[in-house]
């Protein structure tokens, strides 16, 4: 050790060793703990004074018990179970770079104690998961975050995959944002483009070169649709997949044991009648007919679009080209 550390910061450091190697499983007797003092930090105070700082620490509230083998930190921010659930969600999220999930599940465990990152098992599989390569994401989002903020326009490359399983630019996007929304765990930055004339859905993670324009955002209550604001009900509900196009009311059938998939993408607030005597459900909603074709075709075999006529011909035009080619 380069340098003792003064007595007066064993009150703390005490807590700390007991944030990092106890719980219930794990008391530490006043013997642990000094050794802890003595080893990491240099301090070295007698078993007397270590217990009067556990007692000056259950006094401030901290949550401290102790029993016969010795004490421990009873809770935590976070519990075990809960860590797990925020790791997961960081190791499926594909908008976030395989670098900043080894990061942020570094720093997770950290919330709990050193017996925690041995049963978390997948911490070290990061890489295997499809993670974007885009470094630029949590700026994207800062960027964001201060633009709409201050009602500013941004701009941006928007790019795509090449065959070469990296990121080509396809255009240039100047647009007044509103909001970064959480998608088939993607995040999509919603903003209104001058030069489309409606609202677009950009994946963050394809955007490049992000950088202010001194314009000021399009106000989102001028936009037709967005008068009250952003329904981010009917967003979530209307658009399986991020196309702009008008929601429309849109009729299906579709086998009965469809009715948990249909739920899961559309949620709660759609019409399902059982026609029992045919084993099949009526389905009525209001969504994007692009998105509701690729999502029809999905499920091809069980779903058949009652109406809008438009949206049956387009996919009949679709099913027979598809035909065409696998003659």
């Amino acid at each position: 050790m380069d340098s003792l550390e003064p007595k007066k910061l064993a009150l703390i450091r005490i807590w700390q060793i007991l944030k990092k190697y106890s719980d219930y499983d794990h008391p530490l007797t006043q013997e642990d703990i000094a050794a802890y003092l003595e080893n990491e930090y240099g301090i070295v105070i007698e078993r007397k004074a270590i217990s009067r700082n556990i007692s000056l620490l259950k006094e401030a509230g901290a949550d401290i018990a102790s029993k016969r083998t010795g004490s421990y930190l009873e809770s935590r921010e976070f519990e075990d179970a809960e860590l797990r659930l925020l790791i997961d969600g960081v190791l499926s999220s594909k908008h976030i770079t395989a670098k900043h999930s080894s990061d942020l599940i570094e720093r997770l465990c950290g919330l709990s104690n050193k017996y925690f990152r041995s049963h978390v098992k997948n911490i070290y599989s990061v890489n295997d998961w499809g993670k974007t390569d885009n470094q630029a994401l949590f700026y994207n989002i800062e960027l964001v975050d201060s633009a709409i903020e201050a009602g500013k326009q941004i701009q941006y490359d928007y790019n795509k995959f090449g065959a070469d399983k990296k990121l080509h630019k396809s255009s240039f996007q100047r647009v007044s944002p509103y909001q970064m929304i959480l998608h088939n765990q993607h995040y999509y930055l919603m903003a209104y483009s001058d030069y489309w004339g409606n609202i677009v859905f950009h994946r963050l993670d394809k955007i490049t070169n992000m950088s202010f324009y001194d314009k000021p955002a399009k106000p989102i209550r001028e936009i037709p649709g967005y008068e009250s604001g952003i329904d981010y009900k009917k967003i979530s509900s209307s658009m399986p997949y991020m196309f702009t196009d008008e929601p429309e009311k849109i009729e299906f059938i579709a086998d009965d044991w469809m009715s948990d998939q249909v739920i899961d993408w559309f949620g709660k607030s759609i019409s399902i009648t059982e026609l029992k005597d045919q084993k099949k459900i009526r389905v009525t909603l209001i969504a994007s007919p692009y998105a509701m074709e690729h999502w029809a075709m999905q499920y091809i075999n069980y779903v058949e679009i009652i109406s809008p006529v438009h949206l049956r011909k387009s996919i009949y035009e679709t099913l027979k080209k598809c035909t065409d080619k696998y003659k």
